[in-house]
């Protein structure tokens, strides 16, 4: 039997809604069809459109909202915005896609700016945790289905992973999770009041995210329940304005780190307990050279399994001048194309992105939860912002995710 092809609404027009929309296209013809563009500035969604060929245009959400050919929202927008788009969308009866993180702690009248200065992490916790409640109750009230776009999960290496652990009679003692590059270049990643937090909420979303679904998969497989996170020890900071890095600025030794933030941090390690006694630890740096660099470790009783998602020897290059190559995409966030690299062959397979999309219309067609959802997107937002406290107060942050 045909399936009815989805009728996709995009909010936003940058980067992650056009990473969303080349995926799209790879799918089978007649899935799915791009039916609107909805952007903050009527420019940018034009721009966006045009060069999709899309014709419905807007900068009014409820516009989008009350289209009948639209089943599904994608929002791709900055996470301050995150929260009220998707109940919106969940109270208009649309499925939801979301780009990480689900959402977090933005501000509220009466916080002085910068807010990350201002307000105690507590407050901050509190409020991220009712912004993420609210967008559960609000697809589980209006029975729509939330896919959380986390491609960790969907990685080729992290889906190896699973299956190894699942091939072992062993445990999972330790997972250490990783994501390093030399910063975002995004406007908005520099202040709180746009991204929720720096770099532990912008990319330790994946490290966190993945982490907590191998351990409830694990929970799962081993004993018929999730394992779950239970307590949260953590450290940020801002290292590019630290004194570590003036000497460096003063010698002009530092400008190939593009991360210059207001008031969010640029690092941070975080130590997870599980319920089960284990530990994941997760690292996390806009102040890190040498590209895009994401990777999993899992540590057992029996065998040790590491989960590559970026480097790679498939193919190599060298350069001497680092235009040789300039026309070719090699990897997010490589600083240079100069001397010896490994560029990604296919980096939307090879990190998950083109499979994320797969499962999330493949699931709303068959009406099933797709394997990364709304739970986990909301157990990914109270881990970080009891890291967040947790790095503040200088304890440890018992946990109540369910």
């Amino acid at each position: 039997m045909n399936k009815k092809t989805l009728g996709i609404g995009i909010v936003g027009a940058r980067y992650g809604a056009r990473m969303h929309h080349a995926n799209y296209m790879s799918l089978t013809p007649g899935l799915v069809e791009i039916r609107g563009i909805c952007a903050l500035t009527e420019e940018s969604a034009k721009t966006f459109a045009e060069d999709i060929g899309v014709s419905f245009v807007t900068t009014d959400l409820d516009e989008l909202l009350v289209r009948e050919d639209v089943d599904v929202i994608d929002i791709c927008t900055p996470p301050a915005s995150h929260h009220e788009i998707a109940i919106k969308a969940a109270e208009a009866g649309k499925h939801i896609i979301m780009e990480k993180p689900l959402t977090g702690y933005f501000g509220e009248p009466g916080d002085a700016e910068p807010i990350g200065f201002h307000v105690p992490r507590a407050k901050m916790r509190a409020g991220a945790i009712q912004n993420a409640e609210a967008v559960r109750e609000a697809v589980r009230a209006n029975k729509v289905l939330f896919c959380y776009a986390e491609n960790w999960v969907y990685a080729p290496p992290i889906v190896k992973m699973r299956n190894l652990i699942a091939a072992s009679k062993g445990s999972v003692l330790e997972l250490r999770a990783e994501e390093n590059h030399s910063g975002s270049n995004s406007f908005f990643s520099k202040e709180w009041k746009y991204m929720g937090g720096g770099a532990l909420l912008r990319m330790g979303a994946h490290a966190v995210g993945a982490c907590l679904y191998l351990k409830q998969w694990e929970g799962q497989h081993r004993r018929g329940k999730s394992i779950l996170p239970v307590s949260v020890m953590a450290d940020t900071a801002d290292l590019i304005h630290t004194e570590a890095s003036e000497y460096a600025k003063k010698a002009n030794a530092h400008q190939w780190i593009s991360s210059d933030p207001v008031d969010v941090e640029d690092w941070a390690n975080v130590v997870i307990k599980f319920d089960d006694g284990s530990r994941a630890t997760v690292l996390v740096s806009d102040v890190g050279l040498g590209g895009l660099n994401t990777r999993v470790t899992a540590y057992m009783t029996d065998g040790v399994v590491k989960a590559n998602m970026t480097a790679n020897n498939v193919i190599e290059t060298y350069a001497v001048d680092p235009e040789t190559f300039a026309g070719e995409n090699f990897t997010e966030k490589l600083e240079t194309k100069a001397g010896w690299n490994r560029p990604s062959c296919d980096e939307d397979w090879f990190r998950g992105f083109s499979r994320e999309i797969e499962d999330f219309v493949h699931s709303i067609h068959e009406s099933r939860e797709p394997l990364s959802g709304i739970d986990l997107a909301v157990d990914v937002v109270h881990v970080i912002y009891a890291a967040y406290q947790s790095a503040e107060e200088g304890r440890v942050i018992q946990l109540s995710t369910k």
